[in-house]
């Protein structure tokens, strides 16, 4: 477990997680490996589109700094200000070949539930254990995703009943909140179980989703290494990197004997 020395100007935040009341999760990379599907699902969307426009190849690094965590036509948009390609926004209704914004973005998420009908998705054991050690603690918790198949993912991979507070893309379509990397999302699930975001803590494994989490007023930002690096998560706003999330299972513990 790392963690973040803290510049003296920043958010007043700590390791301990003896004052988080509500944990809010990210789901993709997480809570379940569907990151990877998306990962695979971006390549296949941008790896041929970007060759057919004599850009720069693709690459896993374009996903980790372009894509991952945003809402999915952001993500395109970046994505493809990167390669200086400029489409026209278009309309979310937009057809998979549509040559806009939203078409490619679509295109992409057909792509991905089709990967998912096909293979299904597991939740992580470890987050698995942590959840249960959270709600164990007395803990609410919620998961807050960029995208709008959050419920089918939930649903896929079993842990839907242990949510009744999910902020997806859909919602946050509906209420007009900016996406992550601004923290209103994570605002809106806080103030949903309602709690303070003093009194919460947000686990993220996404560049994005950790900038988010520092933007806003929470008592504690977990990052979770999937791939994007101990280092830059820090830098970005964690407070304490794991690879795992039962890491933190001891100190929770810990915390919950010391208070009995």
């Amino acid at each position: 477990m790392t963690q973040n020395p803290r510049p003296d100007d920043s958010p007043v935040r700590t390791t301990d997680p003896s004052g988080i009341r509500g944990w809010l999760f990210d789901l993709d990379g997480v809570l379940t490996p569907t990151a990877i599907v998306h990962m695979h699902a971006w390549s296949r969307l941008f790896t041929p589109y970007l060759e057919a426009q004599g850009a720069a190849p693709y690459t896993d690094a374009d996903y980790f700094s372009y894509i991952d965590g945003k809402p999915r036509y952001d993500g395109v948009r970046s994505l493809l200000e990167s390669r200086g390609i400029h489409l026209p926004e278009g309309e979310p209704t937009d057809p998979p070949e549509a040559e806009t914004v939203c078409g490619l973005g679509n295109r992409k998420n057909a792509a991905f539930n089709e990967t998912l009908a096909d293979e299904g998705v597991a939740p992580y054991p470890a987050s698995v254990a942590f959840l249960d050690a959270v709600q164990a603690a007395g803990c609410l918790v919620a998961v807050v995703s960029s995208s709008k198949n959050a419920p089918s993912v939930l649903e896929a991979a079993g842990i839907a009943d242990r949510f009744e507070v999910v902020v997806d893309g859909a919602v946050a379509a509906r209420d007009g909140l900016p996406g992550k990397p601004a923290p209103d999302t994570y605002e809106r699930a806080a103030e949903l179980l309602g709690l303070p975001g003093a009194e919460c803590a947000v686990v993220e494994d996404a560049e994005s989703g950790v900038k988010s989490g520092a933007a806003g007023d929470f008592g504690l930002v977990v990052g979770v290494d999937r791939g994007v690096g101990r280092d830059v998560l820090l830098r970005l706003g964690a407070d304490v990197v794991v690879d795992e999330l039962d890491e933190l299972i001891p100190d929770l513990q810990r915390n919950r004997k010391d208070t009995e």
